[in-house]
C-alpha cells in the first residue's frame, strides 16, 4: 500500500522524521527540546511552507512536545517521590525511630 493509498483510506502515511532524527530527539535535554519545538512552531506559524512541509515541521513538533513532557513528567514523579519521603520522615522527626 503506498502513502498515497494509506492517506486516501485514512491510514496515517509513513513518519518522514528517520531513525536518526528520533534517536537525537530521544536524546535531547528539556531545553534544547523547548527551543526545537519553538522554532517548529514558528515555521508552522510563519506560514509559506507547502503541504509536505508543514506535515514535516507538525510531525517534528509533536516528536518534540512528546520529548519535552515526558521530562516533565520524569521530574514530577521525583518530585513527588520526595515529598513523599519527606512527609513520611516528618512523622517520626525528632524520635528515636529515625536513628534507626
Amino acid at each position: 500500500m503506498t502513502d498515497e493509498t494509506k492517506t486516501m483510506t485514512g491510514a496515517a502515511p509513513a513518519s518522514s522524521l528517520t531513525d536518526k532524527e528520533r534517536e537525537a530527539i530521544a536524546r535531547m535535554p528539556y531545553e534544547q527540546a523547548r527551543d526545537e519545538l519553538i522554532k517548529a512552531v514558528q515555521a508552522l506559524e510563519t506560514g509559506g511552507l507547502d503541504l509536505d512541509q508543514s506535515m514535516r515541521q507538525w510531525e517534528l513538533g509533536e516528536a518534540l512536545a512528546r520529548r519535552a513532557q515526558g521530562l516533565l513528567d520524569e521530574v514530577r514523579a521525583k518530585l513527588d517521590a520526595a515529598q513523599a519521603e519527606q512527609q513520611a520522615n516528618e512523622a517520626t522527626a525528632g524520635t528515636q525511630d529515625n536513628l534507626s
